[in-house]
């Protein structure tokens, strides 16, 4: 069995720093400023989650456990997890039991946080800039980036992030179109169909793979 996370749209997640950018067009005054307000604390928390991330990233002398460590903790702050593995497991979630989704959300965590905390030592100092950014309803803001590798071209990447009880959290990132939640949804809805639907076999597919990371 293979399970793929996509390491391209997390990294480049990790390694962000952004500034505000206003966000125009037309809406009622009253719509505009809680679109700007919403934007702006959604602007606040990623830009002081992208500097943590780059300090921790330029840090070498890091342990394998301490990065974990960081990253997992940056993961809670930074992403919505209990939205996005929702989402991910897709229709196989209402017809897990309660036992099963909660081993379910912690097996999801580990998987994506022992995938991408060994890639710290890849990062290379890319460079990011605003392209845009636009709301979408009462509660998400996308911000467009554009992402420059040191050797190659230019990369479009988006930020969804969701005001939910009064908590900011990333919902998605689109790499160059490509949505990481959708793709994940799509790898591990085979993996299940692999299993004949069996979930207990699916969590064991995710134990062993977290076992096989540490």
């Amino acid at each position: 069995m293979t399970i793929r996370l996509s390491s391209r749209s997390f990294f480049l997640f990790l390694s962000l720093s952004l500034s505000l950018m206003a966000i125009g067009g037309c809406f009622s005054a009253s719509a505009l400023a809680q679109s700007d307000d919403l934007s702006a604390r959604a602007r606040d928390f990623v830009d002081a989650l992208g500097k943590e991330a780059v300090a921790t990233m330029a840090d070498k002398t890091l342990s394998k456990a301490d990065r974990f460590e960081r990253f997992q903790a940056m993961f809670h702050k930074g992403f919505d997890v209990p939205s996005i593995a929702h989402f991910v497991l897709a229709r196989s979630w209402n017809t897990a039991t309660p036992a099963q989704r909660q081993d379910y959300l912690q097996q999801f965590e580990e998987l994506v946080v022992r995938s991408y905390a060994a890639r710290f030592d890849s990062y290379a100092g890319e460079q990011f800039q605003i392209a845009s950014s636009r709301p979408d309803g009462d509660h998400d803001v996308f911000v467009i980036t554009e992402v420059s590798p040191a050797n190659g071209p230019a990369i479009t990447v988006e930020w969804r992030v969701r005001e939910h009880e009064g908590r900011l959290g990333i919902i998605d990132v689109v790499v160059d179109g490509v949505s990481m939640s959708v793709s994940q949804r799509q790898e591990f809805e085979s993996v299940i169909q692999a299993k004949g639907g069996d979930i207990d076999a699916f969590l064991e597919a995710l134990r062993q793979k977290n076992a096989s990371m540490r």
